[in-house]
């Protein structure tokens, strides 16, 4: 794992997560709400919970909380992606397997 500067964070989470928004949005799912605020993705399950995605700009990660599980995932740039690096999972794949089994169907972001 390669330590980021300050602005090759923000140059790649900050993105990341307006990606990751927006995909939400393409796939228009019922029962998801998905919402970008202050460098925060919320997906809304109504009273079925809710998952959390943020930037943590000090530990330059993303983490992400969902279902009592907290995942803090770290730039990969040999894979480029962001990776949790003590399970390996990268963050599209967790979040459409994470977010799938909530909903109980196949979720695909990308």
């Amino acid at each position: 794992m390669t330590a980021l500067s300050e602005a090759e964070y923000e140059a790649r989470a900050v993105p990341e997560l307006r990606a990751l928004v927006e995909a939400f949005d393409r796939l228009e799912l019922d029962g998801v709400e998905a919402e970008l605020a202050n460098d925060i993705l919320t997906l809304d399950f109504g009273a079925g919970g809710r998952f959390v995605v943020n930037s943590h700009r000090a530990a330059r990660q993303i983490w992400m909380a969902a279902d009592r599980t907290a995942w803090h995932f770290d730039w990969d740039p040999d894979r480029s992606a962001w990776v949790a690096y003590k399970t390996g999972d990268e963050l599209w794949a967790t979040l459409e397997l994470v977010v799938g089994k909530k909903l109980e169907r196949a979720v695909r972001l990308r």
